[in-house]
């Protein structure tokens, strides 16, 4: 899986990071500390880590993810990270 896209909503020097979905690499959401979680009312599930997503952008640029886009969406800021 080439691309990952990670996500925080409000603040950013804060936990939890939403980094996967149900078909994320379960070994890299090891390796991020992240479970799979979901929400009451939700029909999909999802990965948080408890790290901040500086925490996680530096781990996952040790296993050769970069990022390659980053957005801002109301109270959300979502990056693209990619690996060749």
């Amino acid at each position: 899986m080439p691309y990952i896209i990670i996500s925080v909503q409000i603040r950013t020097e804060h936990g939890p990071t939403f980094c996967g979905d149900k078909d994320s690499d379960v070994n890299l959401m090891c390796y991020l500390d992240a479970v799979k979680f979901q929400d009451v009312g939700q029909n999909f599930i999802e990965y948080r880590s408890p790290h901040p997503p500086r925490i996680i952008m530096d781990k996952l640029e040790t296993v050769g993810y970069k990022v390659v886009s980053c957005a801002g969406c109301g109270q959300t800021v979502i990056w693209t990270l990619h690996k060749d």
